[in-house]
């Protein structure tokens, strides 16, 4: 195992502590930053390929500042090289939205209810003692509640806990729901249906009492590399194979890959530049007035990245590991290194190609390798982990692993005989459907800038003159040029995938070398096209959006979603219907889980997959991998033909 930590050597390198001591820094001196001054948001202002290829980058940081006594929020840019503030932003509130969650904001708001007398009496209701009682501090949307407009606003839904290491995600007090405000530190409203009947099931699920005695029937299985990894990293530039990446990390969105490209011939081709998961959903369907604003945007409102976890080798990880450390700021404007925040590996991947030829008497396998960026962020009761995986033949693939506690509520619940948006887990203890919705933001560059998506089904023919057996089946290509025509649905039933082809650039057989987005397809956003979740969240509408690569349009929902009402991101970015051929592109794509939790989910989820692979389609004039050299010693002999 080794731990690096990047050089800053480059205009995308990570962040170092002392260019976070810098930022605070000027900005106190700028009078931006003062005692009642959080630090919301801090992250590399990235520069665009043609400010790169100019050579002369500053480094600036972008920097989201909430004064949480008066609640102003400020956006600002800081040149660490001119020791400047390039430019600042006071937001209004109640146009704009709010900045990101805080830390102290999570624990501010189970303090100031312990002191309100609606939510006192609720819990003596319950026979609850307030100490034993833990409170979810929950973004809070934008919905027709009066008096909420420009307050920064949390909710909260209770658990008891029994002791303190008793996970109380399995005690909700269901019947009961609160609004804080958290710059006032007041309660705006106790909503409270009445008592229901706390489930009692276990969610201990490290207790030997409710787990069993542990298994014994395991044998190890041990992954070693005896001479190393087969990749180098120099600062966060990792190469491996024919493939080269910038890795790098962002508080907001977690691993971010930069400058994604593949050796061919000798000539390393531009693919991506950059990749990210720029946002994420989660929309809860209890229409109850306990639940209906259940909805977290947990990239923009909570920061992935902020929350990653420090991985540990054997465990996250297993085999030959490297990690990469990341610094964040932490809301003071201090520096904070998550340690082992990222991990890279190898892995073997069964077979790569293998023929048995009778005819020429031969008999040739190769294996499969991926090479592993990942890393795991934890989100109060749900756990994310993200992981980038590069294959040999040029495929690329993002998988999202959703785990943790599903959130939970009494089952059927307060005034119910049964509850039809939601499954009962255990005895009395329900969890409401939802769904997990994530937005990649994958800027482009199949070798060079200039870049077309065409949509390619597979379509079936009738019997006729041209297909006298009915035997024949088509593909139709359809080039996207507009952002509204480049709004689009995946279809499994035509085997859709779209096309990321450069018309400039041709291959052996004189077609356009193209990178394929083969999506899965998985139902998008179920809440009604009128709903609040809908207006927010209109990325999640949609499988497929493109647009022309603008530096400013960097988030699908805005830079601002906390209490935004809607609108911001990909359809303001839409808006003009803007020419997305032969130009430079970001595609966005939709992909995610839809879950009616099972009792298998309990008392912790087994990891539940989704995501997309991206595969070169004409991008090689051949099989890139021919070159692979058979398996050594682990094969032995050749099978008879």
């Amino acid at each position: 195992m080794d731990t690096l930590a990047p050089r800053n050597t480059h205009p995308l390198a990570m962040a170092t502590p002392d260019e976070i001591l810098d930022v605070r820094r000027i900005l106190s001196e700028e009078g931006l930053f003062h005692a009642t001054s959080r630090i919301a948001y801090l992250g590399l202002e990235e520069p665009t390929p043609a400010e790169l290829r100019s050579g002369a980058v500053e480094r600036r940081f972008r920097v989201m500042i909430q004064d949480v006594q008066n609640g102003t929020g400020v956006d600002a840019v800081v040149s660490t090289d001119a020791e400047v503030v390039i430019s600042s932003k006071t937001l209004n509130a109640a146009v704009d939205g709010q900045l990101p969650v805080l830390e102290e904001e999570f624990e501010a708001v189970e303090r100031i209810l312990a002191t309100d007398a609606r939510w006192q009496k609720a819990l003596a209701a319950r026979g609850l003692d307030i100490a034993r009682v833990r409170v979810a501090p929950l973004s809070a949307g934008v919905f027709d509640y009066p008096g909420e407009s420009g307050r920064r606003i949390l909710r909260g839904l209770a658990f008891r806990q029994d002791h303190p290491a008793d996970h109380a995600w399995a005690h909700p007090v269901d019947g009961l729901v609160a609004f804080v405000d958290v710059i006032e530190r007041v309660v705006l409203d106790v909503i409270d249906l009445g008592p229901v009947p706390i489930p009692e099931a276990s969610g201990n699920f490290d207790d030997p009492e409710v787990t069993g005695p542990p298994r014994t029937t395991q044998k190890p299985i041990e992954i070693a590399q005896p001479h190393g990894p087969s990749f180098t990293l120099d600062g966060n530039v990792l190469s491996w194979e024919k493939w080269q990446v910038r890795v790098t990390f962002d508080a907001r969105e977690g691993v971010v890959l930069h400058q994604l490209g593949f050796t061919d011939d000798g000539k390393l081709r531009p693919i991506i530049f950059r990749a990210s998961v720029a946002e994420m959903v989660v929309p809860y369907a209890d229409p109850s007035p306990i639940r209906s604003w259940q909805n977290y945007f947990d990239t923009g409102e909570y920061l992935i990245g902020q929350m990653a976890n420090s991985l540990q080798l054997g465990c996250d990880c297993l085999g030959d590991i490297t990690y990469l450390d990341a610094v964040v700021a932490d809301q003071f404007g201090h520096p904070r290194t998550i340690t082992n925040a990222i991990c890279i590996h190898e892995e073997d991947y069964g077979i790569l190609w293998k023929h048995r030829d009778d005819w020429a008497g031969s008999s040739a396998v190769r294996r499969q390798r991926r090479l592993v960026i990942s890393f795991f962020t934890t989100l109060g009761n749900y756990d994310y982990g993200f992981y980038w995986y590069l294959y040999l033949d040029g495929t690329i693939e993002l998988q999202v692993k959703a785990t943790g506690v599903v959130f939970t509520a009494a089952y059927p619940g307060p005034g119910r005989t049964e509850n039809p948006y939601a499954a009962e887990l255990a005895p009395g203890l329900g969890a409401p459907f939802h769904q997990h919705l994530f937005c990649a933001r994958l800027h482009m560059q199949v070798d060079g800038d200039e870049n077309t998506v065409v949509e390619k089904n597979v379509c079936r023919l009738p019997i006729g003159e041209d297909n006298p057996r009915g035997n024949a089946w088509a593909l139709s290509e359809t080039p996207l040029r507009t952002e509204s025509e480049a709004q689009r649905m995946a279809d499994r039933s035509a085997g859709r995938t779209w096309s990321i082809g450069n018309s400039h650039k041709h291959n052996a057989v004189g077609k356009p070398v193209a990178y394929s987005l083969h999506p899965e397809g998985n139902p998008l956003l179920l809440a009604a096209d009128e709903s609040s979740i809908a207006r927010r969240a209109t990325f999640a509408t949609k499988h497929l959006w493109v647009t022309p690569f603008e530096k400013s349009e960097r988030y699908p929902t805005g830079d601002y979603v906390n209490q935004h009402a809607g609108g911001a991101g990909l359809p303001s970015f839409v808006a003009g219907d803007r020419c997305v051929e032969n130009t430079a592109l970001v595609v966005w794509h939709t992909f995610g889980l839809t879950h009616t939790p099972r009792p298998e989910d309990w008392p912790i989820m087994p990891v539940d997959y989704t995501g997309f692979v991206l595969k070169p389609s004409g991008f090689f004039d051949r099989n890139p991998t021919l070159d692979v050299p058979a398996s050594g010693s682990h094969c032995v002999g050749h099978p008879p033909v």
